[in-house]
């Protein structure tokens, strides 16, 4: 069930950096059923690059996050962004969708801090949600 919620958060969070910034979108989705099905998709391909290369990203680049007091994390994150859109073009034969991100700078840095930032306020509604008590 986590897997799920997750994929349809970063599904919601590249959809809303995509209506946000021209220079990110998809391809290859002409219903609006399509146009769900390929940001679930992208979103699933999001979490997988954020589970698997991230970390090892994110711990090979410690030195340089402490001595820029964080910020490169905005950089890893950009990173992801472009490495998802690079796998989804790898794939876009298989499954007919596209999701593109023309620019690292400033396409993809704005785009990681959308996506942040609309994963951050989603993912805090949904944990008050569900910690809210429950009566019968």
């Amino acid at each position: 069930m986590r897997i799920l919620l997750a994929t349809v958060l970063n599904a919601l969070a590249l959809g809303a950096a995509a209506w946000l910034i021209p220079g990110i979108g998809m391809t290859g989705a002409d219903t609006s059923g399509g146009v769900v099905l390929a940001y679930l998709f992208v979103g699933a391909v999001f979490g997988v690059v954020n589970a698997v290369i991230k970390p090892l990203l994110s711990f090979v680049a410690m030195p340089i996050t402490c001595l820029t007091l964080g910020l490169f994390a905005v950089v890893i994150n950009a990173a992801m962004l472009m490495l998802t859109a690079w796998l989804t073009d790898l794939f876009s034969g298989l499954f007919g969708v596209e999701f593109f991100v023309h620019s690292f700078f400033w396409d993809a840095v704005l785009g990681a801090l959308i996506v942040a930032l609309v994963s951050a306020v989603l993912g805090r509604f949904l944990v008050t949600a569900s910690a809210a008590p429950r009566t019968r």
